[in-house]
């Protein structure tokens, strides 16, 4: 009869139904262990308690942010956005009829006198901004003096249209560039490693985490990245994480020591965690973090760890020449494969340079970017950036050979003994006040231990008194990061911290920039989510003419 399957092909089609079904479960239960293991270390590297914080707050926002659909409440969120957004606009962006505003080409090109002019008549017509010859200025600028200003000016001029693209044009650039990289490896005892020289902090922390995550592809095997990141560390670790698809694990610190808790970083390593994170010193509190322990967990690991040394600079090398304290923190500790130098900052040299150093020359090859069949030629780029500014290397190399290793220890023994005078006044001479960790270098910070004093508001104070200094949180506190210009006036600000004080305590406004975008950030669980808008609104506003 046809149309009847045999008992063989019967047999075959229920076996191929039992192989897929098979299969089907095998799927499934590959996925929901893949999803359990991914769990398991997201708990163990946050806790269960952080991570049902966490949950909490995630559905806590979910249901404020309904809420605010609600078209009453979305009304009053708009309209308080909204004022918030048109006063950053008006403390940015100039107004009114009589204001010159250049949108397009001119049909012709100016003569040098006309633009010296017209930059005059900027300068008065936005305002001077802040002085900040005076050196009220929280870091910012790193002044090296009129000399080194004509130092730099210097080479700029003769290398202004230079670079580094094209060593064969410019082999002067490329070796200057070189013997950067060449100068900071040995101030960080490491004379047989490897760099390159960046645009900046950002850059360098960026390259460091690409290069870690594509070695631990090629060697480990790793395809879904992880990495250790104490939450003192500097935000430019959670951008990197976010463009190079890396799940950061971010580290809580001893709130005495502001270490970053090394227990906790230990139970966060696992199969794909590709790096650790450490800085010497860090931007909100100015401390270090346990360097010896964390190359341990490194070496032990076969990972890498970073030391952010980009605000450290050229202070820490200098600390214990100097005749101050310091713990280990560069090369010399195992486990160390890289490290964040800016020359731009306690260098002295101009805005946009920095360093990244690696152990080896093995290590930074899988920072370059080489693409050998494009139909332009073979491309090879050493970092982000294809063409480079060959006047910022030169100015950066000049600044370097004017200061030299005797001018960077002067800088670092002055610099650093006035953090330590304003570190011996608040803790001696200031009882409202404490001083967070205890900071080896250039930058102090203090939060209140006194109920009746917002150190939000001190630091307002401190703005009507001229001070441009920076707001923290976790705790709330404000920090200042003393450079050259700071070592002239430390008594003035001594001076007005304590005025500063008194005034909050008796006089308590709340109504001041860093309580407004502090306490707004701390408000409620969609805190973060408003200052993100007003951060975005702000970036907006930069680039409105």
């Amino acid at each position: 009869m046809t149309g009847i399957p045999s008992a063989s092909t019967a047999r075959a089609v229920v076996r191929a139904n039992l192989n897929l079904d098979t299969l089907k479960t095998a799927l499934f239960y590959y996925v929901l262990l893949n999803q359990f293991v991914k769990a398991q270390r997201h708990v163990r590297a946050r806790g269960l308690s952080q991570t049902v914080v966490d949950f909490v707050r995630w559905v806590t926002q979910r249901v404020i942010l309904l809420a605010l659909r609600l078209p009453a409440a979305r009304k009053k969120v708009e309209a308080e956005m909204g004022k918030a957004k048109l006063d950053i606009e008006n403390k940015l962006v100039p107004k009114g009829a009589d204001v010159t505003r250049h949108l397009s080409l001119p049909d012709e090109g100016k003569t040098l006198g006309w633009i010296q002019g017209e930059m005059e008549k900027m300068d008065a017509e936005m305002g001077q901004g802040t002085d900040w010859r005076h050196g009220k200025l929280s870091g910012a600028v790193y002044h090296g003096g009129e000399d080194m200003e004509k130092v730099i000016v210097a080479a700029f001029a003769r290398y202004c249209v230079s670079n580094p693209l094209h060593p064969d044009v410019f082999p002067a650039i490329r070796k200057m560039d070189a013997e950067i990289v060449s100068m900071c490896l040995r101030m960080y005892n490491n004379p047989n490693g490897a760099g390159t020289t960046t645009s900046g902090g950002t850059e360098s922390i960026l390259m460091s985490v690409k290069t870690h995550r594509d070695w631990a592809r090629a060697v480990r095997g790793i395809t879904e990245p992880e990495m250790i990141v104490p939450i003192t560390a500097h935000a430019a670790f959670n951008k990197a994480a976010a463009y190079f698809k890396i799940k950061l694990h971010p580290m809580p610190v001893n709130q005495e020591t502001r270490q970053v808790d090394i227990k906790r970083v230990r139970r966060a390593i696992n199969r794909n965690t590709i790096m650790l994170v450490s800085s010497a010193i860090n931007f909100p509190d100015g401390c270090q973090d346990d360097i010896v322990s964390l190359g341990a967990l490194a070496k032990k690991h076969n990972i890498g760890l970073h030391v952010d040394c980009c605000l450290g600079s050229f202070i820490m090398p200098f600390l214990e020449e100097a005749g101050f304290p310091v713990e280990p923190f560069d090369f010399r500790v195992e486990g160390v494969t890289a490290i964040s130098c800016d020359t731009h900052k306690y260098g002295f040299a101009p805005k946009g340079s920095s360093v990244i150093m690696y152990r080896d020359a093995e290590l930074r090859r899988h920072q370059y970017y080489v693409q050998p069949d494009w139909i332009g030629g073979v491309y090879g780029s050493p970092s982000i950036s294809g063409s480079r500014p060959g006047a910022l290397i030169a100015g950066t190399w000049a600044a370097m050979n004017y200061m030299g290793h005797n001018g960077y220890l002067e800088s670092c023994r002055s610099i650093v003994s006035c953090a330590k005078k304003i570190q011996k006044a608040i803790t001696t001479e200031i009882s409202e006040l404490y001083v967070l960790g205890n900071p080896p270098a250039s930058v102090v910070a203090f939060a209140s231990r006194s109920p009746v004093v917002n150190v939000l508001e001190v630091g307002d104070a401190m703005s009507k008194r001229g001070w441009h200094l920076n707001g923290i949180s976790n705790p709330p506190a404000v920090h200042i990061a003393c450079t050259r210009l700071t070592t002239a006036i430390v008594d003035t600000f001594i001076a007005d911290l304590k005025d500063a004080v008194k005034e909050a305590k008796l006089q308590p406004g709340g109504k001041g920039n860093m309580v407004a975008v502090y306490g707004l950030g701390n408000s409620s669980p969609v805190g973060p989510s408003m200052v993100g808008e007003l951060a975005s609104a702000f970036l907006d506003a930069m680039y409105k003419a």
